[in-house]
């Protein structure tokens, strides 16, 4: 039997008009293991570099949760500074790989989002989310802070929001607080509905001017041309406080829940 840390996916498919469709899953709620971090930031930047790829759809597998974060048995397992850097290092990766990708990143956000969860919905370009996309960042409760996470959340919903998600570390917010923060560009009642708006600016934006589409993109990130340093900075933040008593107590505690 593989162990969580070894499970999991990333898959992809482009069909015919130039529309990429992004996939990673995990039985554990879609938590992020680092080697399917790895490869989630390895396969943006591919996509991103093929000509034929006109915009991009990330979405995560099931119908449940959209995405649980960090994997807690990737994190209690972390014995010393460097693997613990590493292993944050991951999210840092994917958030980079979304803000550096020339193609515009459509996010499908079907279910609740926790922790790296925040921070993918907050890495992608325009988000859509149905009713039960309620979010959480649970970092502080476990002893460490949404530090990685921290500067994409900030970008897309403010300091006063994004300092009461870090805050209140136990507390799940609506996915009608995250639309109205601005997280979460459209909310829907059902998947399909969801979906097939989706598909309607996918479609668009697949006839669109692509020169004109990346420059519109690097526009709406300007400012963030440091965050090749700061997130790995924020990494080894979180790498060093993993290794503490109270984080290892507080995931071993939050684990048996």
């Amino acid at each position: 039997m593989l162990e969580a840390v070894d499970q999991g996916h990333v898959e992809y498919s482009v069909d015919a008009s130039g529309i990429a469709t992004l996939e990673f899953g995990h039985p554990l709620s879609n938590s992020l293991p680092g080697k399917i971090l790895q490869k989630l930031a390895d396969t943006i930047t591919d996509l991103g570099a093929r000509e034929e790829v006109k915009v991009i759809v990330l979405r995560s597998s099931g119908d449940r949760a959209f995405c649980a974060g960090a994997s807690f048995d990737e994190l209690i397992s972390i014995e010393d500074f460097e693997t613990g850097k590493k292993f944050f290092s991951g999210f840092a990766s994917v958030i980079n790989a979304c803000r550096k990708c020339p193609k515009l990143i459509i996010g499908r956000v079907h279910g609740k989002a926790v922790g790296g969860g925040v921070g993918v919905a907050s890495a992608v370009d325009y988000c859509y989310a149905t009713q039960y996309a309620d979010v959480k960042l649970s970092e502080l409760a476990v002893g460490i802070g949404p530090f990685v996470v921290g500067p994409a959340v900030e970008r897309k919903i403010g300091t006063s929001a994004m300092s009461q998600l870090a805050i209140n570390a136990t507390e799940w917010r609506s996915a009608q607080w995250a639309r109205e923060n601005g997280l979460y560009a459209e909310l829907h009642n059902s998947v399909e509905e969801m979906d097939e708006r989706i598909r309607e600016l996918v479609t668009k934006l697949a006839g669109s001017n692509p020169e004109a589409m990346r420059l519109l993109k690097t526009s709406f990130w300007e400012g963030t041309e440091d965050w090749d340093e700061l997130l790995l900075e924020r990494a080894a933040m979180s790498g060093k406080l993993v290794l503490s008593d109270f984080t290892v107590n507080a995931i071993n505690a939050f684990k048996k829940k």
